[in-house]
């Protein structure tokens, strides 16, 4: 079976009347691995935030497709429904929901009416994949992200994306902020879920992630745009010299496009 294919193309997105996004184009399949890379501002994660529909972000032409549906036309639930997903940079912390039942309604919402699944199964499921990710299994009657490091609610991340099986996840900038024992531990969450039917991309700044995800492709975002593509030794490079020779082979000024959000 093949994996769905998320499509971008000549994306526009605008804050408050401000472009950030001038025409970007992405596609990611199934089974593949993708990683953007860029200097602070040039839209990373306005492209995360587009894709699953925040309310902030204006997307003034373009299209985004998933399987060939119009994802513009969802709302944010139903894009979730459909198979996306969105690991954010600062996950919100929300008082009075433990983590069990936040992840126990995500996942029937997303199974569908009549496919929901049994409490022991849950269980057995959300146990597994704690101790994989070498969680506290008391983590799951704390309400969500309250309280939690920012290591814990990165691991909590993970721990959504393993239970929630999406067909492609956004992971924006899940390593900020990590040591390198937590980094690893998130890293071998995502490798786990690599295979035919998922597609992932990854958002960062960091070479030090890829040393553990191995991406397939590896874009770099400037002033709005995707200006060079390439394999995992382009983020080699990016890590050893910079951009400044990007900037100088296509022509690019030293500007940004505004803050990312």
């Amino acid at each position: 079976m093949a994996g769905s294919t998320l499509t971008i193309k000549d994306l526009h997105v605008a804050i408050d009347g401000k472009e950030i996004l001038k025409g970007v184009n992405l596609e990611i399949k199934g089974g593949e691995i993708h990683a953007i890379m860029g200097p602070n501002g040039t839209g990373k994660s306005t492209l995360s935030s587009a894709i699953m529909g925040h309310p902030k972000y204006e997307v003034t032409s373009g299209t985004i497709t998933l399987d060939g549906q119009n994802v513009l036309e969802m709302e944010v639930d139903e894009r979730a429904r459909a198979g996306l997903f969105l690991a954010m940079q600062y996950p919100s912390e929300i008082n009075g929901v433990t983590n069990a039942d936040f992840l126990r309604s995500a996942l029937n919402s997303r199974l569908g009416e009549g496919n929901e699944i049994s409490l022991m199964k849950f269980i057995r499921k959300m146990d597994k994949q704690m101790e994989y990710l070498e969680m506290d299994l008391d983590m799951a009657q704390r309400y969500l992200n309250e309280g939690f490091s920012g290591g814990e609610k990165k691991r909590n991340e993970i721990l959504q994306l393993m239970m929630l099986e999406p067909k492609i996840a956004i992971l924006d900038e899940i390593d900020s902020g990590l040591d390198i024992d937590a980094l690893k531990v998130v890293s071998k969450g995502i490798n786990q879920m690599r295979g035919g039917d998922f597609g992932c991309l990854v958002i960062t700044h960091y070479q030090r992630l890829l040393n553990y995800i191995t991406p397939d492709h590896v874009h770099v975002m400037m002033q709005g745009r995707v200006v060079k593509s390439g394999g995992a030794e382009l983020a080699q490079r990016l890590e050893a010299e910079g951009y400044d020779w990007i900037k100088q082979e296509l022509g690019i000024e030293d500007e940004t496009v505004g803050q990312e959000a």
